[in-house]
């Protein structure tokens, strides 16, 4: 209770422009938004920089944090969070962009160092589909074989194997990085049978 009142009063201390106060609850804070920021990102640098932006945001907008919702470390992970994932977002949709222009260019090193990180996020993407709705896009776009290969291959009716492709390329839609790499055209209409 002692801890949610020195909190309260921190805050209150930056909203009036207070930098000793901000320096507390930096100092005290400062060490789980990082390691929660480094559990998520996976980069130290990265971790820093959303630390600095949770930080900063707290600096700017301290009347943010409301006690009836939770206490401040509650308040603090769940803005962490947030921010982390929105920064794996943008680098997902930087990666996409950086692969298409690759495609373009001439085959060098970057085009395959690019295809390698490429494949990365689609096998990430994958790993969350249904088991089937995975096996076949694997079949599909991995393998390249066609529908009739792919009913042969898993002992299902065509139009099964079909629906199975259909729904797990809408699921990895879902997945705002594979997006931009989906509609590129690749693989969707190459293996229709």
């Amino acid at each position: 209770m002692e801890d949610r009142r020195e909190d309260a009063e921190l805050l209150a201390e930056i909203a009036e422009g207070s930098r000793a106060a901000f320096d507390r609850f930096y100092e005290k804070y400062a060490p789980m938004v990082y390691h929660i920021a480094l559990r998520i990102v996976g980069d130290e640098a990265e971790a820093e920089d959303v630390s600095h932006d949770v930080f900063l945001e707290i600096l700017q907008k301290p009347h943010q944090f409301d006690p009836k919702r939770g206490s401040v470390q509650a308040f603090l992970a769940v803005k962490t969070k947030s921010r982390s994932l929105d920064r794996l977002r943008k680098k997902r949709d930087l990666l996409a962009s950086r692969l298409e222009e690759a495609a373009l260019k001439e085959k060098g090193a970057e085009f395959y160092f690019l295809r390698q990180l490429e494949q990365q996020v689609i096998i990430d993407a994958l790993t969350h589909l249904p088991e089937e709705q995975r096996q076949a896009i694997i079949h599909f776009y991995f393998h390249g074989e066609t529908h009739r290969e792919i009913a042969a291959a898993m002992n299902k009716p065509l139009g099964s194997v079909k629906s199975l492709i259909r729904y797990g390329l809408r699921n990895l839609r879902k997945q705002k990085e594979l997006f931009r790499w989906m509609e590129a055209g690749r693989g969707e209409k190459q293996h229709e049978a």
